[in-house]
């Protein structure tokens, strides 16, 4: 079976988009003190600069199982697939708690460690290893499961210190694990991305279908999905612990209606972000050549971008405390707030933000366009891992 190009398309947008989060994670004037999400201090456009790339990481996590399902189909050896997913899955482990982890925080003496996207995929990727043999119509309904009910298990009557509940609250929820005056941060619980991960390889089977047919299939998913969220988060029940509330005017109304839960996702987090992403999947290879052809350059090589991106962004924000005359002596990295100082005022306003976010992603098209030219030309066993 060839690449798909829509899922690199797909996946290209997200990885431009998620540039634009870490920028505003790491340079906004108030991304150490106020969550963009915070409807008592947040503005419309600073709340849909973080809106928009929740869309990042199920589409990560969803498309990463995808890809799964279709290399198996390629090799059509499951033991051989098996091996690579353990191996893969366990390097993206180490991976985030070492490259990933110091490329975020600059950080030599790793106060935090912290468990995010690439360390969820890498758990998905071994805990999936172990699943190939079940049917993938199976594990879609297992992942389907997660999604809808993994909400409730905050109601499980636990024993407030058992220890069947400090060994499952890791799973299912974030937590901060102190120790040695260092923290084990669970950013990503891996049950519920587990959950999306399941459904995304048994998505899979679609692409063997032609484009037309499976552009109306994931267009239905797509809308369906939608208007299952609009219904259930109208109805404020179920689906998201933070519900909707009346607001001091129309547009903030709108925005509570849409601050849905990323940490862990709930299950109107995945609705929205996942019924985007079949719709782009859908027209992903109807859009124009120019936007194929750029997004297909980052989508290619994800972790590559990944990776290097966050060392861009972090050396940009160094420079930007140097130029905004703080000198090295006051730089904070064991704190967690990515070398700014604590107390005193940094950072830029939003429009330099995604001035610079476009910077970024400009400056990483012709690394990205070597590297996946090098990766398509050269077999060494090492790529396959990056």
């Amino acid at each position: 079976m060839k690449r798909q190009p829509s899922i690199d398309i797909v996946r290209g947008i997200v990885m431009i988009i998620m540039a634009l989060d870490h920028v505003r994670d790491l340079m906004h004037v108030d991304s150490i003190t106020q969550s963009p999400t915070d409807l008592t201090t947040t503005s419309p456009l600073l709340f849909f600069t973080r809106f928009i790339t929740h869309l990042c990481a199920p589409t990560f996590v969803f498309l990463a199982g995808t890809s799964v399902y279709l290399s198996l189909q390629n090799k059509n050896n499951v033991s051989e697939t098996r091996k690579f997913l353990l191996k893969r899955g366990i390097w993206l482990v180490v991976l985030e708690f070492t490259i990933v982890n110091f490329g975020l925080f600059f950080d030599i003496g790793f106060h935090s460690l912290l468990f995010e996207v690439i360390a969820a995929i890498g758990f998905g990727f071994i805990i999936l290893s172990v699943l190939l043999k079940i049917r993938s119509q199976t594990l879609g309904i297992i992942g389907l499961f997660i999604l809808f009910f993994h909400n409730l298990t905050p109601l499980i009557p636990f024993a407030e210190n058992s220890i069947l509940k400090t060994a499952l609250a890791p799973l299912f929820s974030p937590i901060v694990f102190p120790f040695s005056g260092r923290a084990f941060i669970m950013g990503y619980p891996p049950i519920p991305w587990l959950g999306i991960m399941l459904v995304g390889f048994a998505t899979g089977k679609f692409f063997e279908w032609n484009e037309k047919k499976r552009k109306q299939l994931f267009t239905k998913i797509g809308l369906s999905a939608l208007v299952l969220f609009i219904i259930i988060r109208f109805v404020n029940i179920y689906g998201d612990s933070a519900l909707w509330t009346i607001q001091k005017d129309a547009v903030f109304t709108f925005l509570s209606f849409m601050n849905v839960t990323k940490y862990p996702p709930s299950l109107l987090f995945c609705l929205v972000t996942l019924g985007i992403m079949f719709l782009l999947l859908a027209f992903a290879e109807r859009f124009s050549s120019g936007i194929q052809k750029v997004t297909l350059v980052y989508g290619k090589v994800p972790l590559f971008y990944f990776v290097v991106h966050f060392y861009v962004i972090h050396l940009l924000t160094l420079l930007m405390l140097f130029a905004q005359g703080f000198s090295f002596s006051q730089f904070e990295f064991a704190s967690g707030t990515f070398g700014r100082p604590k107390g005193i005022e940094s950072g830029l306003s939003l429009w330099l933000i995604y001035l610079i976010w476009i910077f970024v992603v400009v400056l990483l098209y012709k690394p990205c366009q070597w590297f996946g030219k090098y990766k398509s030309e050269h077999k060494y066993w090492w790529l396959q891992y990056i």
